[in-house]
């Protein structure tokens, strides 16, 4: 290893079958862009999540008309019913730890958010979704890409945009190299002579040329997070995080938060949301989900309670579920579904945005109609706390969108 050139090093490497546990480091681009006010965190709930049943219209009678047995019962009469919000709205039963941060005021919902386009298409509408560019395919990049693109900033850590899985989140493409993980735990690469490996790397980019400086600075950042001894992280607060693969990765997110290494961007994929078949209602597999998502979300705040005032967390889904459920006792793909978000400028136990009803005339070809369009909570974001007054360049086509007061300025 000591004799290998960098030609010989990365023909090498290319000829490896690289494990997926691996690191996949990414070179920083010059300092242009910069830091916003919070860290956001971004989970998506890849399938298209029923968001009638997790944000509960139960004042709503049309509701119960649709659903005779995935319905959320109303508030009140014992255990197993929706978790009283506002009046109209509750939570899913199994969303209770999520109610806490509700009544606390940290935790927002709205309703009746997404886009049509792409509609009932899983890849075309979390294509245009992690776009942003709703029906429009021209720009490649994502809109957190663009959004890291079009900041003045001087931190140029590889760990400033994170996906957590396997490839980068679509939403993170752009000029600003994004970093995947598989595991923060597996810097050491299970036994692949680690320190012997980064020392040949970092001799081999020794001098003082761009590239040079760029991969010294990404190793340094590697060890830093490595020093903070992954294998051992004890969360805060007495957080316990579930045993499952959002519960590590919101775990592994609240230890690079805590190591400072200059994270701005992390997302965190969630799958298994397509509930065709065998959804459930207040028990089963839907239920079970919402546990973990709650479960979650609930360890991640505790832990990091002292420092989300500058945290946000925030959830979407492709598109939501119809209000009618099917012959499978699951529902087939709808339109309009449900954001959370969750951090300390978030306006809190709310539930944002305008509700459209159920009854048939007011349904959109039969789904839940779009009220909010789903950038519109974005751009919100992205303005108020993430300190980017750029919508267009973000978000192309725009326009002023009216926000709904779901955060406050940063």
């Amino acid at each position: 290893m000591a004799n290998i050139s960098r030609r010989g090093l990365f023909g090498a490497l290319g000829a490896l079958a690289v494990p997926h546990w691996f690191p996949r480091m990414a070179f920083a681009a010059p300092a242009e862009l910069a830091t916003g006010t919070d860290t956001l965190i971004c989970v998506f709930l890849r399938g298209g999540a029923d968001g009638l049943n997790v944000v509960v219209p139960f004042g709503d009678s049309h509701y119960y008309r649709n659903r005779p047995t995935l319905a959320i019962r109303e508030p009140g009469g014992g255990g197993g019913r929706a978790l009283n919000l506002n009046g109209f709205f509750g939570l899913h039963p199994a969303l209770g730890r999520l109610k806490e941060l509700y009544d606390d005021g940290v935790l927002a919902a709205v309703q009746a958010t997404g886009s049509t386009a792409g509609r009932h298409s899983h890849f075309d509408a979390m294509d245009f979704m992690e776009r942003g560019t709703p029906g429009e395919r021209k720009l490649v990049s994502g809109w957190i890409g663009r959004h890291l693109a079009s900041l003045t900033s001087a931190n140029d850590s590889p760990f400033r945009a994170v996906g957590f899985g396997q490839i980068v989140q679509a939403s993170l493409r752009g000029p600003v190299p994004a970093t995947a993980l598989a595991s923060i735990s597996d810097f050491h690469l299970q036994g692949f002579e680690a320190e012997r490996f980064q020392a040949t790397l970092a001799g081999l980019y020794s001098g003082s040329s761009f590239l040079d400086v760029q991969a010294l600075t990404t190793f340094g950042a590697v060890s830093r997070l490595a020093a903070a001894n992954p294998g051992q992280y004890e969360p805060g607060n007495g957080a316990a995080y579930p045993d499952s693969d959002f519960g590590s990765a919101m775990r592994q997110v609240a230890q690079i938060v805590k190591a400072d290494l200059g994270l701005e961007v992390a997302c965190v994929d969630v799958g298994g949301w397509d509930t065709h078949e065998e959804q459930g209602g207040k028990t089963g597999y839907m239920a079970d989900l919402l546990a973990d998502l709650a479960a979650g979300l609930h360890a991640f705040y505790t832990d990091l309670e002292d420092r989300m005032g500058r945290i946000t967390v925030l959830t979407m889904t492709e598109f939501g579920r119809r209000p009618e459920e099917n012959a499978s006792a699951g529902t087939d793909h709808g339109v309009a579904s449900f954001m959370f978000a969750l951090g300390g400028g978030i306006n809190g136990g709310k539930v944002h945005g305008t509700w459209p009803g159920l009854a048939p005339q007011a349904l959109d070809e039969g789904d839940l109609a779009v009220t909010t369009e789903y950038r519109a909570v974005l751009a919100e974001i992205v303005q108020k706390r993430l300190g980017n007054p750029r919508l267009g360049d973000v978000f192309p086509g725009i326009g002023n969108p009216s926000f709904l007061g779901i955060c406050r300025e940063g």
